[in-house]
């Protein structure tokens, strides 16, 4: 894009280990001479650089369709300022080829399939000084038969205008572009020129025998700008308005042929929607009272352990509590006979005292006589 449009445009160099493909948009003020652009550049940053490439082509995708939505809004505004609206909406796709010299990927040929629909697409084999002029020319034949076989539509320079249909025609053969790009100026000759610098020699970025950069360049910017503009408006961008309107219920015509009603079609869709709602409202409300229900039924059931529990804990505890006083009981009886025992001990003790005492006194009053 620099070499493109001879600037030097912002932009930091993203690493390949990007998690999913982002877009990143940049919209630039050019001037050249008297002449003034508004240039909007949006990058595929991580594109094809993931292992699973499924979905790569989703976000270009919603991408686009979100800038159709953003004017179809606009358009549908009462009152509409469409001459001072910024279009953002994607007029051409560069898309790059790497240099394999082989065949399409499975990723390119799926990606341009879902775009060729919704933008511009002008196929371009990047790096084009990495393949020799032979491999080249047989290269570009396999991806056009490619893009072919498999129905991909490119965008095709118009030959309907006598003023430019003979080189549109020509250019129209040379697709892909093989591009080389360099911001590098070095002196070839007595002029300076853009170009690459190899050990093996220089390759001069707008010589024609050295690559198609000119004709790309030609072709883009001053000759076709205009009906790629044309194109995205009513080609690709009434497509999607066609479509999205036809969603919303809008049609041409009703079912007797007659005069399409807007105010038919939007009372239509107002009780539609509104029905849609009330039925969603019920289906939430029913869900609420079954969830209350299994909420209740569970807190029953739990209720219902619990008293269980209880019922146990307490047979448990009367259990213990009997077992403790038979327990008791025993022990009392266990004292009280101890304790009958002790007494009687004590009584025959005291008995045999008294009588060795007796026996004592006899013996004494013996010895006196």
């Amino acid at each position: 894009m620099d070499t493109l449009f001879n600037t030097k445009f912002e932009g930091e160099p993203a690493t390949h280990t990007q998690p999913g493909v982002q877009l990143q948009s940049n919209t630039y003020d050019l001037q050249e001479s008297n002449v003034r652009l508004k240039l909007t550049i949006v990058s595929t940053v991580g594109f094809g650089d993931q292992i699973n490439k499924e979905d790569s082509y989703k976000p270009i995708v919603e991408f686009i369709d979100a800038q159709f939505e953003a004017y179809l809004q606009e358009e549908l505004k009462i009152r509409r300022v469409l001459h001072t609206y910024h279009d953002s909406r994607i007029h051409v796709c560069l898309y790059f080829i790497a240099p394999t010299g082989h065949s399409l990927k499975s990723l390119d040929l799926v990606t341009m399939k879902k775009l060729d629909s919704k933008v511009n697409i002008i196929p371009i084999i990047a790096k084009a000084d990495a393949i020799s002029k032979s491999e080249l020319t047989k290269f570009k034949i396999k991806i056009t038969s490619e893009l072919v076989s498999n129905g991909v539509q490119i965008y095709q320079f118009p030959t309907d205008d006598e003023s430019v249909a003979e080189i549109n025609g020509t250019m129209n053969a040379h697709l892909p572009f093989a591009v080389i790009g360099s911001t590098e100026e070095l002196k070839i000759g007595n002029k300076m020129m853009r170009a690459r610098q190899y050990p093996w020699g220089t390759v001069q970025v707008e010589n024609e025998a050295h690559c198609d950069f000119v004709k790309l360049r030609e072709m883009l910017i001053r000759v076709n700008m205009e009906d790629l503009r044309e194109q995205t408006h009513t080609r690709h961008y009434e497509l999607y308005r066609r479509c999205k309107l036809e969603e919303m219920g809008f049609k041409d015509t009703d079912p007797d042929s007659k005069p399409f009603s807007l105010q038919e079609t939007y009372e239509a869709k107002r009780n539609e929607f509104l029905g849609e709602l009330q039925k969603k409202e019920e289906e939430m409300r029913q869900m609420f009272v079954q969830r209350v229900k299994e909420k209740e039924a569970e807190l029953k059931e739990a209720e219902k352990e619990l008293h269980e529990k209880f019922d146990r804990l307490k047979k448990l505890h009367q259990d213990e509590k009997k077992k403790l006083e038979d327990k008791k009981k025993s022990l009392d009886d266990e004292v009280n006979a101890f304790k009958q025992r002790k007494t009687a001990a004590e009584l025959l003790q005291s008995q045999g005292s008294q009588a060795g005492g007796s026996q004592t006194l006899k013996r004494d009053k013996e010895k006196k006589k």
